[in-house]
């Protein structure tokens, strides 16, 4: 067995991360690469997971759960895709909340990604608001 350690950045802070490997021929610097490629897969597969909802199956057959995680995968890189289209600058999981509420408003999606949390002077209110008083006590 062989420790390796690694000072790495987490929060602005460095700290220093041992790991234990069997492999005595790579170099230090190449496995801690290959830890972080492994870290960064393993929080893809986990914002998978939590956010497009992965874990709840709708179907029990092998073909039922290969289509639904396609499905899944296809639609994460769609909106991937979307959000590297419209400079995204939040998190993935802000973008999916943000289109699962608007998906059914009658809005351009681009504009909605380009003008969210901003003021920006071209954003129009697709529906008008309704009164903001109580019909009995109408002024």
């Amino acid at each position: 067995m062989r420790r390796v350690l690694a000072r790495v950045e987490v929060d602005g802070k460095q700290v220093e991360i041992a790991f234990i490997t069997n492999n005595m021929k790579w170099a230090a610097s190449s496995i801690c690469e290959l830890y972080q490629s492994r870290w960064a897969i393993e929080v893809f597969f986990k914002q998978i997971k939590q956010t497009l909802q992965v874990c709840d199956f709708l179907g029990h057959s092998k073909q039922a759960i290969r289509w639904q995680l396609w499905s899944a995968l296809l639609m994460y890189l769609l909106l991937r895709f979307q959000a590297w289209c419209s400079d995204w600058p939040h998190s993935f999981a802000r973008l999916f909340t943000m289109i699962r509420g608007v998906v059914w408003d009658r809005c351009q999606l681009e504009d909605t990604l380009r003008f969210y949390g901003t003021a920006g002077d071209k954003w129009r209110m697709c529906i008008q608001p309704q009164s903001a008083y109580l019909p009995s006590f109408a002024p």
